[in-house]
């Protein structure tokens, strides 16, 4: 039986790593908060499944995620009784702005039915897609502006693709972009939708592709991975640090203006020594140092935080964790700007927040103290990676929760993430890429129809 649950319920998956199964503390979690549905359900005079799917289940799902993991989540009893408590603390942040750097869609023609099944997966979740059929259709452009601009309260977005060896896994050619970023910032009278142009170094044609994408699409920023293929093994890998074949690049970058180079790293799948075995250290970050240091002109943003498969939080995993606060490949990359004196290297959060902040909260909390103690609150971008999985809202509602337990600060050293609409939250959740992407906040607030933000 499919339940609607406001919030994860277990691991999700972006396509690019298989998700571990259902933990002990998951399974509790949920059946705590059908019983906290039944309770406030009762005491509302309304169904369990309507007030699952309202502004007091969602305060229910924190306050069950607390009474399994500790208090991590900002969230009071009050507002999963009386509805309308829980709503109106929604409302107050309605004016918040929220910038979404990690958005996806796929073309019309995209025809690889294996993608739906990030969808089949995540109806085990998220409320708003059980009971849903599971076809491409979700997956593409008119469900897109209805799930990431409608249905939350993110009020501009960056539009990203991924390559592959194969043409027709791409889910959007760099011309598709660019005229969805058209479409959507004619109907809102505003930079709504900022675009990508993915770059790929080592396959044929590439340098001719930047010049064109630099002379023809005029990109907000630049995506590339250094995995080659995500979806698989690639014959194209490369280093960020390779002289002869990516810096040419660079210098295109460079001359044109378009500075934010958003690279993809970690998120391999959990065998990756096995079934990346001659590829998985191009998604490590020991190729960015020399890169940044070399390229001072360039922003490099590292998406997901260069997140390793997340481990399977194993006891020796979760003491070796609560002893020292190492995150494989996160505290690597939060290490970088002192062991390289840069300061032009930015984390981004897609799918590290997502999993981790429904798997193992007091790791996801240490993941954003790491990474802004390492690199700065100022270098820290906020990214979902929907439409994947439905509506980026519950994720918005995560952040705004979090925060870094008392004894994980003290003893890791860590700065309090604070208020919802704090400095922090404000900073990385959408302040930080207005300033990299030069967006008037004063236009930025403009509605699309219909429109929550």
């Amino acid at each position: 039986m499919n339940r609607r649950y406001p919030i994860p319920t277990k691991m999700i998956s972006n396509g690019e790593f298989r998700p571990l199964p259902q933990t002990p503390q998951q399974k509790l979690t949920e059946q705590t908060l059908l019983q906290l549905a039944d309770k406030y359900a009762g005491k509302q005079g309304t169904t369990r499944r309507q007030f699952l799917r309202s502004a007091s289940g969602m305060a229910a799902a924190f306050l069950a995620m607390n009474a399994v993991y500790g208090s991590i989540f900002t969230v009071s009893p009050a507002e999963a009784a009386d509805p309308y408590a829980a709503e109106a603390i929604r409302k107050s942040l309605d004016h918040q702005f929220i910038f979404d750097v990690q958005l996806h869609f796929v073309r019309d023609e995209y025809a690889w039915e294996g993608l739906t099944g990030l969808r089949r997966y995540a109806r085990k979740w998220n409320s708003e897609l059980a009971g849903q059929d599971t076809n491409l259709k979700k997956l593409k452009f008119a469900n897109f502006i209805k799930e990431v601009f409608l249905e939350s309260q993110t009020r501009i977005g960056l539009l990203s693709g991924a390559p592959s060896d194969d043409p027709e896994k791409w889910f959007l050619t760099n011309d598709e972009i660019a005229e969805a970023r058209s479409v959507i910032n004619s109907i809102a009278g505003s930079r709504r939708l900022l675009s990508h142009a993915i770059f790929t170094p080592g396959q044929p044609g590439w340098l001719d592709e930047i010049d064109r994408a630099i002379d023809e699409l005029h990109p907000d920023s630049w995506k590339g991975y250094t995995i080659g293929d995500p979806l698989g093994p690639s014959h194209y890998p490369w280093r960020l640090d390779d002289e002869k074949l990516v810096y040419p690049a660079y210098e295109r970058m460079v001359k044109a203006g378009i500075k934010n180079v958003c690279v993809h790293k970690g998120l391999l799948p959990e065998d990756y020594k096995s079934s990346f075995a001659d590829l998985w250290q191009y998604a490590t970050v020991t190729d960015l140092g020399k890169a940044a240091r070399d390229w001072p002109q360039l922003n490099f943003i590292i998406y997901h935080s260069a997140l390793r498969p997340l481990q399977d939080f194993s006891a020796e995993y979760i003491r070796s964790f609560e002893e020292n606060g190492y995150i494989p490949w996160v505290s690597d990359l939060a290490a970088i700007p002192s062991k390289f004196n840069v300061t032009n290297v930015y984390a981004e959060l897609g799918t590290a927040f997502a999993t981790s902040a429904v798997t193992f909260p007091r790791h996801c909390a240490v993941l954003l103290g790491t990474l802004i103690k390492g690199m700065g609150v100022d270098k820290i971008l906020w990214g979902t990676d929907s439409v994947w999985y439905g509506s980026p809202q519950w994720q918005i509602e995560a952040f705004r929760r979090i925060e870094i337990p008392v004894d994980l600060q003290e003893k890791f050293d860590l700065q309090a993430l604070g208020a919802a609409d704090g400095f922090i939250k404000n900073a990385i959740f959408g302040l930080n890429a207005a300033r990299l992407y030069n967006i008037s906040l004063g236009t930025a607030s403009k509605d699309l129809p219909g429109g929550r933000g």
